[in-house]
């Protein structure tokens, strides 16, 4: 039982509170709905409501245009993220853009230096290192739970 509550505290201590998230992006496709709406608001205000049909409507809010990802934006200097390459996931900390290629090197081996093209990197799957603010309170309230236990059982 002992071990047990060892390994538990020790797994614990070596979670870190940093994690790998994909930044939310700004949809612009519920922008681009409702623009639409307004303008076609505005079109039957000053035009007759025969001119405009319901067809119209539909086929300007379903014209909703991807948005372009700009890699180069998204990925700029000493930033640390997780890219995925040609199906295959790098953690690196980016170090500069040359031309249309990434130069960057891995998290913990810094002589080591790679490139990619920006072709090569799916935009859709960057992940910025960020504070996980859950796993915190967690690994806290664990850490106090042990803690407690630790006194019971001297007190004890």
């Amino acid at each position: 039982m002992q071990k047990n509550l060892y390994l538990i505290i020790i797994l614990f201590s070596l979670t870190s509170c940093y994690t790998y998230q994909v930044k939310k992006q700004v949809n612009a496709a519920t922008d681009n709905r409702q623009e639409p709406k307004q303008t076609t608001a505005r079109a039957n205000i000053t035009s007759s409501p025969i001119e405009s049909t319901p067809a119209e409507f539909k086929s300007m809010s379903s014209q909703q245009v991807p948005v372009p990802i700009n890699i180069q934006e998204k990925l700029t200097s000493n930033k640390n993220v997780k890219i995925d390459v040609d199906g295959k996931s790098y953690k690196v900390i980016v170090d500069k853009w040359e031309g249309d290629s990434l130069v960057a090197h891995p998290v913990h081996n810094a002589k080591k230096t790679l490139k990619f093209h920006k072709n090569q990197i799916n935009g859709e799957k960057i992940a910025e290192k960020r504070f996980s603010q859950p796993i915190a309170d967690i690994i806290t309230v664990v850490a106090y739970a042990g803690i407690a236990a630790g006194i019971y059982l001297l007190v004890r």
